[in-house]
């Protein structure tokens, strides 16, 4: 069982950099993240101005890729749309569990928060959300702090990708840093049982599922890791 914690106050400033700081070592693995995104889409033939708008407009790893491979394909408009849409439903859960700590936003902050809503950005801030008790201005210069930071990070990186193109050699084997980044935000999210088997659930379906087409695996594995965290917690109460 777990209480929040009251910390000494510090001023919006302070809660900013603190967010900044935060999510600062999980940028080395995002960094090479970003790169392959830019190089990837180069390399089916957009060019560097298009990468980098495509960056800037989805601001979403694994989307981007998918939506970059689905391109290079020449799939149609819809399924490249519906399977961008797919992958990233799983931020209406991270918006779910954010949403009561921002309920009195403003609705301005609220449409930027929801832009710069990342896996990284929502581990960072949650994990200081359940356990500090802060003001509605300090969460939110906090959150803003990671994911602003985490923005930054990765148009630079995509950038980067984008403007070296095929001069990234393949030989560096960046795509490791894929899930290395999640598991560097699962590890510290496994608090309890109910953690450890939702986690567990969820790599087992998302491996089961990995044929599933449009990348439906990702959803199935989310889903069904909150559901069998849910029923054992509900039957440890």
């Amino acid at each position: 069982m777990y209480h929040r914690r009251t910390l000494e106050p510090l001023d919006t400033r302070a809660a900013l950099l603190k967010g900044a700081r935060d999510i600062s070592p999980i940028l080395l693995g995002v960094i090479p993240f970003g790169l392959i995104a830019g190089a990837a889409a180069v390399t089916i033939g957009l060019t560097a101005i298009h990468a980098i708008g495509l960056s800037m407009i989805v601001f979403a790893g694994a989307a981007q890729l998918a939506t970059i491979e689905l391109l290079g394909n020449n799939s149609p408009a819809l399924v490249v749309v519906a399977t961008a849409l797919i992958i990233n439903a799983r931020h209406i859960m991270y918006s779910a569990s954010l949403g009561p700590h921002f309920r009195d936003l403003s609705v301005p902050r609220k449409v930027l928060g929801s832009y710069l809503l990342t896996d990284q950005a929502y581990a960072i801030s949650i994990s200081r959300f359940v356990d500090v008790e802060e003001p509605l201005s300090k969460r939110f210069a906090y959150y803003l702090g990671a994911g602003s930071t985490m923005w930054i990070t990765w148009q630079l990186s995509t950038a980067a990708g984008a403007l070296l193109g095929a001069a990234v050699p393949e030989a560096w084997s960046l795509d490791f840093a894929v899930p290395l980044v999640f598991l560097a935000l699962l590890v510290p999210a496994v608090r309890d049982r109910a953690d450890l088997v939702a986690a567990l659930a969820a790599a087992g379906l998302a491996i089961a599922a990995v044929d599933l087409p449009f990348n439906l695996g990702l959803l199935v594995a989310a889903v069904g890791g909150i559901a069998a965290g849910v029923l054992v917690e509900r039957r440890s109460r």
